[in-house]
């Protein structure tokens, strides 16, 4: 009898999710209000054949635009490219822009009342809180120990291991990916998830990295859904998808919380969950905090890693100049660990990271959702409600923004009388701007500028294929579809 209950209750579920999703897409597709031929395409998908990713496509039609602003109607999404309705949204009128509750119920399961995930006061006290935090020299010497042990202990050895097996193919992004959630996570928690533990075998996934990628991806997916009402009646029933993304998120709140009620019994440490406490008594409240920096350290900084040296093997030129700077900087040995000190004065790798983030950002768009109806600066219409979206992917491939070499790699944009020179960031949105600008970021060029550094001065790196059309996965930040395979080989220094 419980057989055929569950096989009742199995049918049932499954012909109400198709159902719905059916008259979902009749309900899209028959969407009498717009026949315009961009809802057109998008509904269709007539725009995939030429376009491999829908950034590319949404770059297209804004080069086109000219106030460089579209509208998709079906999805009730204005999206920009303009560096004035960029300013206008996270500065001028900051208070009209906020996240939204539709943002805040996609990924309101993971980062629950996180800082990534919350308006409001909530937001201004975590913002508060955690600018006093990463400001301190303490912290930010703190993340540079924990940066610079695990390129020694563990970083090197697997590269070198990799470099001396001439059959050997590494994956770059899963390095980076493994390596920088390590990092962040004995940053943030002090816990060491150990993903670059085993230098020679498969290197086996941590069990909270493989239900920190579920969590994020599904999170994602939900974004995608043709209708937000398909993921929570599955949510409702605990079914599909949303069954396996709650078991991935119990996963991370888990360990979490274990990790934060050993802390409180042991005492405070050097990382960040230490410092938090003595502000926050709320265990619950104080793991979404600290989630959601798990969410920002991780994948910005392996996805940045990545389209780095996919460029610089599409770019030897330029590793070079890297490789000159570094040795009048560092001296000689390409074992020298550089300091803070030393890493203020590589300008050209700074601006090689920048002009690498500004083809390739971390995170390709990002939308807010307006509270009252309001007229950008374009002179664009925005009605109460709507999604608002500014695409730093975008703005990046823009010439009216760049130049006519807009498509170029060519870090020397950003150096001027022989220093770098940071541009305008409503005009390169990549670390936000305003009262939004990223705090994490000066700690992420450091440990990006570390990697590059001690990868670039020991082995010659070269993409597999490096001329190929990337393709994203849909996710939360830029994953490259199927990895960024690379041939790694111990450098030959001249004497």
């Amino acid at each position: 009898m419980d057989l055929q209950a569950s096989i009742c209750f199995i049918f049932f579920t499954f012909t109400v999710v198709f159902c719905l999703f059916s008259l979902s897409l009749i309900i899209i597709r028959s969407n009498p209000c717009c026949n315009c031929d961009i809802c057109t395409a998008f509904i269709t998908g007539s725009w995939s054949p030429e376009f491999v990713n829908l950034s590319d496509w949404y770059t297209h039609l804004l080069r086109q635009s000219p106030t460089g602003t579209i509208h998709v109607h079906v999805l009730n999404n204005i999206i920009t490219a303009n560096p004035d309705n960029v300013e206008y949204m996270i500065k001028t009128n900051f208070d009209n822009y906020p996240k939204g509750k539709a943002f805040s119920t996609i990924l309101g399961d993971l980062l629950g009342r996180g800082i990534f995930n919350v308006d409001g006061h909530s937001w201004w006290f975590q913002r508060k809180l955690a600018s006093l935090e990463l400001g301190s020299l303490s912290i930010r010497s703190h993340a540079l120990n924990v940066v610079i042990e695990e390129i020694e202990s563990r970083l090197i050895p697997l590269i070198t291991t990799a470099a001396d097996d001439k059959d050997s193919i590494l994956d770059l992004q899963d390095v980076f990916r493994r390596f920088s959630f390590d990092s962040i996570c004995k940053f943030s928690f002090g816990l060491d998830p150990g993903s670059l533990n085993n230098l020679s075998g498969s290197r086996p996934v941590s069990e909270l990295e493989s239900a920190f990628d579920t969590s994020t991806r599904l999170c994602a997916m939900r974004g995608l859904a043709p209708s937000p009402l398909i993921w929570k009646f599955k949510r409702l029933f605990n079914i599909g998808s949303e069954k396996e993304l709650k078991s991935s998120i119990d996963i991370v709140k888990r360990m979490a919380g274990r990790v934060i009620k050993e802390r409180r019994e042991s005492g405070s440490g050097k990382d960040l969950l230490s410092r938090f406490m003595g502000s926050i008594s709320d265990d619950d409240y104080l793991r979404d905090i600290v989630i959601s920096f798990l969410l920002a350290g991780r994948d910005t900084v392996a996805s940045a890693l990545t389209s780095f040296f996919l460029l610089l093997t599409q770019n030897p030129k330029v590793l070079q100049k890297i490789r000159e700077e570094s040795d009048r900087v560092l001296g000689g040995s390409p074992d020298s660990i550089p300091g803070f000190g030393d890493l203020q004065h590589l300008h050209y790798l700074q601006a090689a990271l920048h002009e690498s983030m500004r083809l390739y950002p971390p995170v390709q768009f990002d939308s807010k959702f307006t509270k009252q109806d309001d007229v950008l600066p374009d002179g664009t219409f925005v009605k109460r409600g709507s999604r608002v979206t500014y695409h730093p992917y975008a703005m990046g491939r823009m010439e009216r923004i760049w130049g006519s070499d807009s498509l170029q790699f060519k870090p020397e944009r950003w150096i001027r009388d022989g220093k770098f020179k940071p541009e305008s960031a409503y005009k390169y949105p990549v670390y936000q701007g305003g009262v939004r600008v990223c705090l994490g970021k000066e700690m992420s060029l450091v440990e990006m500028k570390c990697v590059a550094l001690c990868l670039i001065r020991r082995f010659d790196v070269n993409v597999v294929n490096p001329n190929r059309v990337l393709r994203f996965s849909p996710g939360l930040t830029a994953t490259v579809s199927g990895g960024l395979p690379a041939v790694v080989r111990r450098r030959k220094v001249p004497e």
